[in-house]
């Protein structure tokens, strides 16, 4: 088994501790002309944690973090290093691996890859597995470093309109320019998303003669819409162990996301969203619960999980996003504005940290075992990579390059590693030293530094407790059971009660799915009644609305009875102001109900009960 970095005389672990008293002898690399050889002078960096195993200047990898991943390809323990390198992004597409400072093995490509992934797909023995690499419409499957098997998601439908136009071209009823004419059409009504790649190829055309020959050599071929692969992760399946089996999850350009089965490839599950997925964070197991953290093109985040068939928002993002990671159960956004966000699964916003004026440009989440942590790696311009444990930074390094992709996992028998891609195509791998501690310090104060609680002494009604419960289980367990039976009774009074009255802040109209919000200013005797209506629907707006009021006349003075509203788009919040006197002289304080109405439709639509506050004597 080969081991990234120094080779020393005898087969024990590397000792930080010997490293300061003897020079190590880097290894020597099969691509003598592309490897930079180590010294001493190089291994030191801006941070004392993290020993420069290895430096290849000439590698000339472009590529970014999902194409980057650590497999065990011969099953023995020992991890290769598996980089699919994007080339110029049209040819030269290669999928490179490397065992320690050598280059193992290099496969072509033949379109360019959006995601690399390692699996397990069977159960046999030796547990050697698989390879997978997202590219185009195709997931590539390679085993033993050999092409295997090649998966197909499934064709999207092909416009009626546009198919019998491009059939009416095949049998000489209509010309290029009709064609041409059909489709432009078309692209106004659906988008150039839901058109052919066909399609979209003739119309980008500007000169007659280039569209002729264009339908000239296409249209005597089967018209097709691939669906394209935009991102793809790994999901166990039924055990959380190396070696089990793993479901593969891809999202895609339809706007869907496919859970595939990993021997028979079959897709066992598939959600929608409501915007084209780009990155992916997968946790939990298929076969019990999990979690699949998407982020989109629209800058929002949603969650799936087990038995959704759509995707929930879970955060709304203010600017596009770089990347994810899931740290402590946290998701972790980076995006283009130079912030870093942390929210929980819920969508509530922990902490959020800026870099600026200094871009970001990758971010990665360290999980290091032997000490019970996660970082939060995030790659900025300048050349600097900074280390956060929570929102509290514990270290940092420096590089000679701006750094795009990093991935940090155990390769050959290091368990913490970092492998690095710059900017300008240089593969940098680091060390952490065994000896390295991330503790975060917050005011010069540790925070593992917990206060001790006080806790009272044991009394006698506590230690009697125990055996009357164990003397009167029966009649407890029963008591409990009749108290969760009427509590659940009167919820569901309540909750038809609301439904009935439209009393719910939300409406559980489909059609108008509206929220309502009421704020009251002021002391008295004139207060100023604010409302915020919000058009919860996706794509679907409301319109011909009424805001009308009910109160007791002879306590309060209303300045508009009914306020109309035209048009709610949706996800927006409308607010509407209005102004309520007091006229009573005693001050009495009641209650205005709000309704929300719509045209030729009796029942409210939502029905806000608001508590006006005592009105203060005027002066």
């Amino acid at each position: 088994m080969e081991s990234i970095g120094y080779e020393y005389p005898n087969s024990d672990p590397i000792n930080d501790d010997e490293y300061e008293d003897k020079d190590p002898q880097p290894l020597s690399s099969n691509r003598t002309e592309s490897s930079t050889k180590i010294t001493p002078e190089k291994v030191s960096s801006s941070s004392d944690k993290w020993l420069l195993a290895f430096i290849d200047q000439s590698a000339g990898l472009y590529t970014h973090t999902a194409c980057i991943c650590f497999c065990d390809l011969n099953g023995d323990g020992d991890q290769k290093l598996v980089i699919a390198d994007l080339g110029d992004g049209v040819r030269g597409m290669k999928l490179n691996i490397y065992r320690g400072t050598s280059m193992l093995s290099q496969l072509t490509l033949i379109d360019c890859p959006c995601g690399v992934i390692t699996f397990h797909m069977d159960s046999k023995e030796p547990r050697i597995p698989a390879i997978g690499v997202a590219s185009g419409c195709f997931l590539y499957i390679y085993k033993d470093m050999k092409p295997f098997y090649k998966f197909s998601l499934p064709s999207l439908d092909v416009h009626q309109v546009e198919k019998e136009a491009w059939s009416n071209i095949r049998e000489n009823k209509i010309d290029s320019v009709a064609l041409r004419g059909i489709l432009e059409s078309l692209r106004i009504e659906i988008g150039d998303s839901n058109l052919t790649a066909r399609s979209q190829a003739l119309l980008e055309l500007s000169t007659l003669t280039g569209q002729e020959e264009f339908v000239l050599a296409h249209r005597s071929l089967p018209l097709k819409r691939p669906n394209m692969i935009t991102c793809v992760a790994t999901m166990k399946k039924t055990v959380e162990e190396e070696n089990n089996l793993s479901c593969i999850v891809i999202g895609t350009e339809n706007r869907d996301i496919f859970i595939i089965e990993p021997d028979a490839f079959t897709i066992l599950s598939s959600v929608q969203l409501p915007s084209i997925p780009v990155f992916l964070q997968v946790s939990g197991l298929f076969n019990v619960e999990y979690k699949i953290i998407v982020s989109c093109r629209d800058a929002c985040v949603y969650m799936i999980k087990r038995g959704l068939k759509t995707g929930r928002l879970c955060v709304q993002l203010n600017s596009q996003p770089v990347g994810i990671a899931l740290a402590n159960g946290n998701i972790v956004v980076a995006t283009m504005d130079s912030n870093v966000s942390c929210f929980a699964t819920n969508g509530l916003r922990m902490w959020t940290l800026s870099t600026e004026p200094l871009g970001i440009t990758c971010i990665a989440a360290f999980d290091i075992e032997i000490q019970g942590i996660t970082l939060i790696a995030v790659a900025v311009d300048g050349g600097k990579i900074f280390l956060h444990n929570g929102k509290v930074k514990v270290d940092t390094i420096e590089t000679d390059d701006v750094i795009t992709s990093m991935k940090f996992g155990r390769y050959g028998r290091e368990d913490n590693t970092l492998v690095m891609v710059s900017r300008i195509g240089h593969l940098l791998i680091k060390i952490l030293k065994r000896t390295a501690t991330f503790i975060p310090k917050e005011h010069g104060t540790s925070v593992s530094q917990v206060p001790k609680l006080i806790l009272p002494k044991k009394s006698k009604l506590f230690l009697n407790q125990p055996l009357r419960e164990k003397d009167e289980a029966v009649a407890i367990h029963r008591t409990f059971q009749h108290d969760l039976y009427r509590l659940r009774l009167i919820t569901a009074r309540s909750y038809v009660k609301a439904i009935v009255s439209s009393l719910n802040p939300m409406t559980s109209n489909t059609m108008d799915p509206l929220k309502l919000s009421a704020q009251v200013h002021g002391l008295g005797p004139i207060f100023r009644l604010v409302l915020e209506v919000q058009n919860t629907s996706l794509d679907q707006p409301s319109t011909n609305l009424s805001l009308v009021f009910s109160c007791d006349t002879k306590i309060y003075r209303i300045s508009r009875n009914c306020i109309p509203v035209p048009y709610l788009a949706p996800g927006l919040i409308y607010t509407f102001a209005n102004k309520v006197e007091s006229v009573n002289e005693l001050n009495i304080a009641d209650i205005i109900k709000v309704y929300v109405l719509q045209e030729k439709v009796i029942t409210p639509l939502i029905t806000a009960i608001i508590n006006m506050p005592a009105s203060e004597s005027p002066l």
